[in-house]
């Protein structure tokens, strides 16, 4: 299957189908890059430097499906006719990750969850570099994990991985599988249907033997029903903040323990990331850095010293004594739960955006508890203010993030905090959520 002269079709052109056209024409496969949409121009640029044929605007269908294989994009659902065709012909269709993983002689630590998978990613990479590895971020952060194995093949990848990347992963293999836990999360592109959902995630442990882990949350209903389901040949390493793990991690109000080769301990307190559901992410890193056999004490050190993602949770300014936090990636319930769950003073909450079909009353107590007031910002707010107008006293609507944090800054008071946590996508007034979240710094910035 892999080897010079064969074709090679990449769908999409953006940063993992040109990574994949850079690793497919390093190993003299004959490439083809169809992008349906627009490609950018500095990919546009890189795709001519690299000599390969590609279109956008279009899927020459009749050349694609005369490929011998074909990787495509994440965001290409595999619903759609061109992909269905291609499987029908017994073409294989694959991720940039299965197709990099094909040339890769590093390790792989790969992360997956409907939330905290990119915190826990970002703070793996970051033990294991301050640890002295060779190591490269990859799949949903960092660089596209094609072009880093083109360019130079690590010692070690972690990897974010969503359930649409895992979904063309088939003979990929991660020496450590990390699920941090399963929410209702993209049920439209699995017909609604949750289980689909399940059974994506925990692809993350596809093709692992004894030799590999598989580093879980232990207190997640919805994961210990299906490992009760399934026979696990890997070793396992859960993480509770409920009970005490022989073999993994668990928390208490005042202690994290990590019972890996011989047991790590360190204070709560002196966690850089706050919060339950930063606790156990800092957990979940932990674990796969004691099996890696990163020392105790770079351990301990990069649990205090991380520095979080932009737009998750990402403290912006203190202005006469007010706060404001930058938590634009929170685009579901649950992220936004977690978010609000980890404020410690009182808050006021910019919420809204595109919904997603959202079911507010799993937020009602929570805003009840620590809630002041709430701005929408989005189009649509009705459903935001019949959900919580009998919960707090002051709701108001904002139509951009510069309306919105003057509405913050009039009603917080010294001590409080302003928390953009939309629990919504970012199309109706943004381009995305990145875009949202720079609004809002902007906006803090120019008060």
């Amino acid at each position: 299957m892999l080897g010079k002269g064969k074709h090679i079709a990449i769908l999409g052109a953006g940063e993992s189908g040109l990574g994949a056209a850079i690793l497919a024409h390093k190993m003299e496969w004959n490439v083809f890059v169809s992008d349906a949409g627009k490609i950018k121009e500095e990919f546009r640029l890189d795709l001519k430097n690299l000599g390969v044929e590609w279109e956008e605007g279009r899927h020459d269908e009749e050349r694609i499906l005369n490929a011998d294989l074909v990787v495509k994009s994440p965001g290409i659902p595999n619903t759609i006719p061109l992909i269905i065709a291609l499987r029908n012909r017994s073409i294989p269709v694959i991720s940039e990750i299965e197709f990099a993983g094909y040339y890769s002689k590093g390790k792989k630590i790969c992360i997956t969850g409907s939330n905290g998978k990119t915190t826990t990613t970002m703070l793996i990479h970051h033990i294991l570099k301050k640890a002295g590895l060779d190591v490269a971020l990859a799949g949903n952060v960092g660089q596209s994990f094609a072009k880093q194995v083109a360019e130079a093949d690590r010692e070690w990848y972690v990897i974010e991985l969503s359930s649409f990347q895992l979904d063309d992963m088939f003979d990929f293999k991660a020496e450590i599988g990390i699920l941090t836990n399963i929410t209702p999360d993209h049920l439209d592109r699995y017909e609604n249907e949750m289980q689909r959902y399940i059974d994506a995630k925990f692809r993350i442990i596809n093709n692992q033997t004894q030799e590999d882990w598989f580093i879980y949350n232990f207190d997640d209903p919805i994961i210990k029903a299906e490992i009760a389901k399934r026979k696990l040949s890997m070793k396992t390493a859960p993480f509770s903040l409920k009970e005490e793990i022989k073999l993994g991690g668990f928390a208490t109000k005042e202690q994290l323990t990590i019972n890996i080769k011989n047991q790590f301990t360190m204070s709560i307190h002196d966690l850089a990331l706050k919060g339950k559901h930063n606790t156990q992410n800092s957990l979940a890193a932990g674990i796969a850095a004691r099996i890696v056999e990163i020392r105790k004490d770079i351990v301990r050190e990069s649990l205090e010293d991380f520095v979080n993602v932009e737009h998750r949770l990402e403290f912006v300014a203190k202005v006469n004594g007010i706060e404001f936090i930058n938590d634009s990636k929170a685009t579901n319930i649950n992220s936004t739960w977690f978010a609000l769950e980890s404020m410690e003073k009182p808050v006021v909450w910019i919420v809204g955006g595109v919904d997603k079909g959202n079911d507010y009353t799993e937020l009602i107590e929570l805003v009840k508890d620590k809630v002041k007031a709430i701005i929408c910002l989005g189009k649509e707010n009705q459903r935001i203010i019949e959900a919580f107008s009998s919960s707090v006293d002051s709701i108001v609507e904002a139509s951009s993030a510069l309306e919105a944090v003057a509405y913050g800054y009039r009603l917080a008071n010294k001590d409080e905090v302003v928390l953009l946590s939309p629990a919504c996508a970012s199309f109706d007034l943004f381009e995305n959520y990145e875009d949202r979240g720079n609004q809002f710094k902007q906006a803090v910035r120019l008060l």
